[in-house]
């Protein structure tokens, strides 16, 4: 049978819905074990993509797990609802430009706009993550956008405030000046896109040196008008070098970037050259009167590339600004927060600094100041919702600060169980380098920030509705809900002045609403009790990049409150390319939803994808690599039917059987050993090392060697004594085999279950029962490892067999082994195996290679040497294969079932035909009621052609 899982899943999820399957897998479980998960939320934006799909697989994935252990999963979903991302979708469909667009569209019909097209997306994500086969509190999910969740917010920032944390201040920060705000580190982190910009070498004339100049590199022409400084390395070697008339100064390692023939006139340090004034480019105009352009030193310069001169702009950078602070240099910032050259510009003011490098480069080329540009593809970094390359500029803003906390941060991240375990180490990383958490944000749908102020400069701090209630002297009977622009209505008295006090207009860092989280979901200023029996969540999973995001907010604001981790343990996993190692983009034709990818793959065959990929790597993920997964399960399907049908064809009952035959024994033990790998491998947050022993089993010590092993016992007309034994080892293997990868693939393991186990067990889905736990005492692993050695003959016995042109099902004389000292002897039962496996009358060890006809091959545990020769009985043993081999393609072909007896017909010349009589079991073994040589009749005709004979068929 062919695995059709498109519509095999849509009939899965139209039973759960109507037997209400998920709630009663969560009534079943209720009074388990607690077992926490937070659910990191996408942002309901935009529709759910294969990238998205990997991370909620494992989601989906582990609390499937943890429910089929026994415990109370508390699995509520949950969806990023504000922020730049969201206006940035609706500012596109409704055609804005600018923030000013927003202003005039009105703040009220903008949120709504938002806030609508959040609920859709919504819906989008849940109806999808339902097709991918999650099992999560769908009709329960929390939204960020709640009050509920701001005022768990407020309530943070006010504990911040309190201790000392929360201040105003005014930074070089990065600015996207589409968006016209802020953003956090965190933010920039994710936004890099590898760039080509023009890089230039510049000429700074020295003042009261004739024709020498420092040689300075930027790749940022927009920033030289706002030059104050240039910075050398006080300890490294400079050089002064001679090209026709002119001296340049730059530093000795980076001689490389001269052009043409040079001179070395002299070396010095760099802290000789502090001091030394220069003529700046763009001194002349009114915004740069009164400043002092010298040259400074500083230990950061770097020799890796440049010139060792850096061109030092502090309002355009924060390590310039730093810089600048520490050696109070002139501080200019030359943009607005449109991303344009402010008054004092000359003709640059009004003009978008991005847009101006070619016009600096052209006016500095003319007046002389160019030495050579040239190409430079860097990272460099992007708004990471609108794309728009970012800006340096000053800007006042509200910022929490991390010196205080950073230990106690660190501290925590190590309580953490990390998947893998580099998460550990970029988690620490990231919080001994972060800098103060900027948490403003000069727009619209988002967090307000509870900051009241008046015009004295007095602020509150608001930590909880119930508290605003109570302060608020106007605005409260207009508060639709905590967003802009309600919220702003609100007015305050000062408590030290009298004044009225109003809602700064700021709202707060998405990064907010998420990290508030552990929190916010498991209502915490309300119901204390409740906090307490789900917090801290046992797992979370994100990708890589979530670790200096999502996960450092949670990890941030929970240290803040509570002084712990909010999570126990974290899986991570890599970005999902496409299936030639390409990222995924619409603008280049190769992205795929996750709609898309559902429709036309399936949800198991993706998930299967996901699980088997080692999570430290990226996934190429595609339609090749998804018909290859679908071959993989097909085999797992046809193995779960190949069951039914010889369970059913020899009405089998489930019952206990104490005794089996050795491959019985044997399969058993392996899935015993499969039972402990995957269950340690799940709870260590490996799902891949999980998948991998699945597959193997499933592929190759089941289906392709187990089932070879007992094929012609379960045939209707074997009555041997261990019939019973091989189809109570068939049941339960492939019953136990469906309940392990429940949690993996929940649909393809749900409709084995109802197509033939649900007759003779109680449980109502598969997802019902306990997760199999491993018996260890029927693990053999003497058996296993005799059984692997008896595998790997019969590899390369059937290889020879190919090579000699001796069909595998043919039998052959002897088969024997010059061993080497790795296989010291076979036991009787390891030669009895190889005998009916390989078709052999014989298998032996030998000390030298035998006389006659016999083909021979190397391999791991020696020679083996195959019997080429054929007499009398081996002809008609091999005509007999072929008969019944034909005859059983027949009745496929026919449509004929495993149990359908058929009247068989044969017709031959005589000398074959009496060789026909001497096939005594052949009525047996193709399930005929009757068999009548030297006649051909019946509908169903086929004719076998064996060498030079020919025999009809008719049945």
């Amino acid at each position: 049978m062919t695995y059709e899982p498109i519509e095999l899943e849509k009939e899965i999820l139209e039973f759960w819905e109507k037997n209400n399957i998920y709630k009663k897998v969560k009534k079943q479980r209720e009074k388990g074990k607690r077992f926490s998960f937070f659910d990191g939320p996408p942002t309901a934006n935009n529709p759910m993509g294969v990238h998205h799909s990997w991370g909620r697989t494992y989601k989906d994935l582990i609390c499937r797990f943890k429910r089929m252990q026994g415990y109370n999963v508390r699995d509520q979903p949950g969806f990023d609802c504000q922020g730049l991302w969201v206006e940035v979708e609706v500012e596109k469909a409704l055609n804005f430009q600018t923030k000013k667009d927003i202003e005039n569209f009105g703040l009220a019909n903008f949120s709504e706009k938002c806030k609508s097209r959040v609920l859709r997306f919504v819906d989008v994500w849940i109806d999808l993550s339902k097709k991918l086969g999650m099992w999560m509190d769908w009709e329960n999910p929390y939204l960020t956008m709640s009050d509920n969740n701001i005022e768990h917010v407020w309530h943070f920032l006010k504990i911040c405030y309190e201790k000392g944390w929360l201040f105003k201040g005014e930074k070089v920060l990065p600015w996207c000046p589409r968006c016209g705000t802020s953003l956090s580190s965190l933010e920039v982190s994710s936004g890099y896109k590898e760039l080509t910009h023009t890089s230039v070498f510049l000429k700074f004339p020295i003042k009261g040196r004739h024709e020498e100049y420092l040689l300075v590199w930027t790749t940022t022409p927009w920033t030289l008008p706002a030059n104050t400084a240039v910075a050398v390395h006080p300890d490294k070697t400079y050089v002064r070098i001679k090209q026709d008339t002119r001296i340049y100064y730059l530093l000795e390692n980076l001689l490389k970037v001269v052009k043409g023939n040079y001179k070395i006139v002299e070396r010095i340090k760099g802290k000789e050259l502090e001091g030394l004034e220069y003529e700046a480019p763009y001194e002349n105009i009114p915004a740069q009167k009164n400043v002092s352009h010298r040259v400074v030193l500083w230990k950061e310069v770097s020799e890796e590339e440049g010139t060792g001169l850096v061109h030092i702009a502090p309002g355009c950078g924060p390590e310039d600004y730093s810089l600048a602070k520490k050696l109070n240099l002139s501080i200019l910032s030359p943009l607005d927060g449109d991303g344009k050259y402010i008054k004092g510009y000359d003709w640059l003011t009004k003009k978008f600094a991005i847009d101006v490098n070619d016009d600096i480069l052209n006016d500095l080329m003319q007046r002389g100041f160019v030495y050579k540009t040239e190409a430079y593809t860097h990272r460099y970094p992007c708004c990471w919702r609108c794309g728009t390359e970012l800006v340096y500029r000053t800007s006042e803003e509200w910022f929490i600060s991390s010196e205080e906390i950073r230990p106690n941060l660190i501290k925590a991240a190590k309580t953490v169980k990390w998947s893998p375990k580099f998460g550990e180490k970029r988690m620490i990383d990231w919080l001994k380098n972060m800098g103060d958490w900027c948490i403003s944000r000069k727009r619209y749908w988002g967090l307000p920030l509870p900051i009241w102020m008046c015009k004295k400069g007095h602020i509150q701090i608001i930590g909880s509705l119930e508290e605003l209630k109570k302060k608020a002297i106007s605005g409260m009977d207009q508060l639709k809900e905590l967003h802009r622009p309600w919220i702003d209505k609100v007015i305050l008295k000062c408590p030290e002045c009298g004044r009225e006090m109003y809602r700064i207009k700021d709202v707060g860092d998405c990064w907010l609403d998420a990290g508030i989280v552990p929190f916010s979901t498991l209502n915490y200023l309300h119901d204390k009790e409740y906090w307490k029996k789900w917090y801290p969540a046992d797992y979370i999973t994100e990708m890589h990049e979530q670790i200096k995001l999502w996960f450092y907010s949670m990890l941030f604001m929970s240290v803040t409150l509570k002084g712990i981790a909010p999570y126990k343990s974290a899986l991570t996993h890599g970005p999902v390319l496409d299936e030639t190692g390409r990222e995924m983009h619409k603008s280049w034709g190769n992205a795929i939803s996750a709609e898309e990818g559902l429709a036309n793959i399936g949800a198991d065959i993706m998930r299967w994808m996901y699980v088997s990929q080692n999570p430290k790597l990226p996934l190429c993920f595609g339609y090749t690599p998804a018909k290859e997964v679908r071959k993989k399960l097909n085999v797992l399907y046809n193995t779960g039917r190949y069951v039914q049908t010889y369970c059913e064809a020899n009405n089998y009952r489930p019952k206990d059987i104490k005794e089996l035959d050795l491959a019985s024994k044997w399969i058993f033990s392996k899935l015993e050993t499969l039972k402990d790998i995957v269950t340690k491998s799940l709870e260590n947050l490996e799902p891949h090392i999980a998948a991998r022993e699945i597959e193997n089993f499933f592929l190759e010590d089941f289906s392709r060697w187990y089932i070879h092993l007992i094929r012609d016992k379960v045939k209707i007309g074997y009555t041997g004594k261990d019939k019973e034994k091989v189809l109570f080892t068939l049941y339960n293997v492939m019953f136990d085999l469906l309940k392990i990868i429940a949690p993996f693939m929940p649909f393809i393991s749900e409709d084995l279950y109802q197509e033939f186990f649900r007759k003779y067990e109680k449980k109502e889905s598969i997802h019902m029962f306990d997760y199999p736990v491993s018996d260890k005492k029927k693990i053999d692993k003497k058996l296993e490892q005799e059984m692997e050695i008896v595998r790997k003959i019969t590899e390369i016995s059937n290889f020879l067999k190919q090579r000699e042109d001796i069909k595998l099902k043919w039998p052959v004389k002897s088969i024997l082994i010059k061993n080497n000292t790795k296989l010291k002897k076979l036991s009787d039962t390891q030669k009895n195996l190889l005998k009916d496996i390989c078709n052999t009358r014989e298998i032996k060890l030998v000390s030298k290679k035998p006389k006659g006809n016999f083909g021979e091959i190397d391999f791991y545990y020696g020679k083996l040497y195959l019997d080429l020769s054929e007499d009398e009985k081996l002809f008609e043993q091999r005509l007999y294969r072929e008969l019944t081999r034909k005859i059983q393609a027949l009745r496929k072909k026919y449509d004929f079932v495993v149990s359908d007896k058929i009247d068989l017909t044969l017709k031959s010349d005589a000398k074959t035909e009496k060789v026909l009589k001497k096939f005594t079991s052949l009525k047996k073994d193709v399930n005929a009621k009757t068999l009548e040589i030297g006649k051909l009749k019946g509908i169903n005709k086929g004719e076998l052609k064996f060498r030079d004979i020919v025999i009809e068929i008719g049945f």
